[in-house]
């Protein structure tokens, strides 16, 4: 039998980096756990899309998605003992349903669904389009991310999650990131 998903506890607040691919969530997450000395969790899918893609040539399907929503939490509640005021997640599980809507019709599977309402995130910083767009094997949409970025903006009003829009080049966005977070950290005090 499978264990349960469940997220791990903790003291830390539980940061976002999400947005469209190709918007500078990965460079942010590394740079954020940096300066806070603390851990960011990598992008699950990426290893995982990116051994298939290499073993098959094969890109995400629908039932991919399950497995990358439970591998991106288990590394994150692998991290978080070893995290410090702050855990950085490089995606999360609305990440893997924003994806899944954008990319198969609207779908979501139920227990997406589910796991975004159970799971608890702090606060979200949401990356904008303005950054260039750069490929690789996995990024499939560059024309889109304007209509992606709609999509993701959309599911966190929906949630009426707390969340920041970063806009502009790095050092713009590690500016506005820390002074949010130092705020998030005050308030939580």
């Amino acid at each position: 039998m499978e264990k349960k998903l469940h997220q791990a506890p903790t003291d830390c607040l539980r940061i976002v980096l999400y947005g469209p691919e190709s918007t500078g969530k990965s460079t942010l997450a590394k740079a954020l756990a940096e300066y806070y000395n603390t851990q960011w969790v990598p992008e699950f899918a990426r290893d995982f899309l990116q051994e298939k893609w290499d073993r098959e040539k094969a890109v995400c399907t629908l039932d991919d998605l399950l497995t990358i929503a439970r591998g991106q939490l288990e590394l994150e509640n692998d991290l978080i003992s070893t995290s410090q005021r702050f855990i950085f997640c490089d995606t999360n599980i609305l990440v893997t349903k924003a994806w899944s809507e954008t990319h198969f019709d609207g779908y979501c599977a139920p227990e997406l669904q589910h796991w975004v309402e159970k799971f608890h995130y702090d606060h979200y910083f949401l990356t904008n389009v303005d950054v260039p767009w750069e490929a690789d094997d996995l990024r499939d949409r560059p024309d889109q991310r304007g209509v992606q970025f709609d999509h993701f903006k959309g599911l966190l009003d929906q949630l009426r999650a707390s969340y920041t829009l970063l806009k502009g080049k790095h050092p713009q966005r590690m500016k506005q990131a820390i002074s949010i977070l130092e705020s998030l950290q005050t308030n939580k005090s």
